[in-house]
């Protein structure tokens, strides 16, 4: 990072995020991409530049878009949500049931549909691939643009064997982050047509997150492509092993019947304790994990804890919850 050739990103004149933001566009299958600082701007960016006020916005129930971005929303594009389906997925014909007319007299029309791989909030589900491509084919007989909110998109392309590019292919346009499980400081690509990239470059300065020599945090984005994609499948198996000792307790009931990737997400029986009480007693013993309700606990592997360190993690939350 400290050696990254750096310029000033506001004139396109950085030449390593100028790199990054190459590579990722043809990882993806993309025309361009574009580098902004967090995941949640990005989504944010990709309202802006595919809706307009009062327009509709149907994804998966429990989505990111609604629930981990403070309202933004409806307070930056001034769209609304419609969620449908169930642990993180819905089917084709949820979505056209869900689709409202352009030309209605009461209804706010329906211009974007957004699939979430994997889903945080399902246990880090992998989205079917097939239905996936079946929506988005709906989506564009219908003149609706489709978005893939991929900040994830590296788990599921390790979990299925299948390529970013793959993945993304059905979609008009995606975003990556970086700072998940590829370990990088900072950084989120959106990658799409080349318009609406030039589009979302204004958005991007509305929202605050043009910068100056942020060849410094692409730099990391690089070294992370380089190092940290094979690895991700530790991860998975490290949060399969939480899941499976996490199950011999009574007391909790995972999200899933089966962990996809590197999120265990799981309730708390009503005899226990609760949510609150599990990340503070956790903390007292060196376990860091995040309350997604009053009776809900969220755990992610990640590259900097190991195999010895999440069994620990396991062996604690046991030891708290029972």
């Amino acid at each position: 990072m400290a050696a990254a050739p750096v310029g000033d990103d506001q004139f396109g004149e950085d030449p390593t995020i100028n790199e990054l933001q190459t590579r990722i566009a043809a990882m993806l299958g993309k025309e361009a991409a574009l580098w902004l600082p967090s995941g949640t701007m990005a989504n944010q960016v990709a309202l802006l530049a595919l809706t307009h006020p009062g327009d509709d916005v149907i994804v998966s129930r429990e989505s990111h878009a609604v629930w981990h971005e403070t309202g933004g929303g409806a307070a930056n594009a001034g769209v609304q949500f419609t969620e449908i389906g169930c642990g993180g997925r819905f089917t084709v014909d949820e979505f056209v049931d869900a689709v409202k007319p352009r030309d209605h007299m009461l209804y706010p029309p329906t211009t974007l549909v957004q699939v979430e791989n994997t889903h945080n909030r399902a246990g880090g589900i992998v989205v079917d691939q097939t239905e996936a491509t079946r929506i988005c084919v709906a989506a564009r007989e219908r003149q609706i643009t489709s978005f893939l909110d991929g900040a994830r998109l590296w788990n599921a392309a390790a979990a299925t064997g299948r390529t970013v590019a793959e993945l993304a292919a059905p979609f008009d346009v995606v975003s990556v982050a970086l700072s998940k499980g590829l370990g990088a400081p900072a950084g989120t690509l959106l990658a799409g047509p080349r318009e609406v990239i030039r589009n979302s470059v204004r958005h991007r300065r509305r929202l605050g997150g043009a910068m100056r020599q942020i060849g410094i945090l692409g730099a990391a984005g690089l070294y992370a492509l380089d190092h940290h994609l094979e690895r991700l499948v530790d991860d998975h198996a490290n949060a399969q092993q939480i899941g499976s000792r996490l199950r011999t307790s009574s007391r909790i009931h995972l999200a899933s019947g089966r962990i996809d990737t590197n999120i265990v997400i799981f309730s708390l029986a009503e005899e226990g304790p609760d949510a609150a009480a599990v990340v503070a007693r956790a903390r007292a013993k060196g376990v860091l994990v995040v309350a997604f309700g009053r009776r809900t606990v969220r755990a992610v592997t990640h590259l900097d804890v190991t195999r010895e360190q999440c069994e620990h993690a396991a062996d604690v939350l046991l030891e708290v919850i029972d």
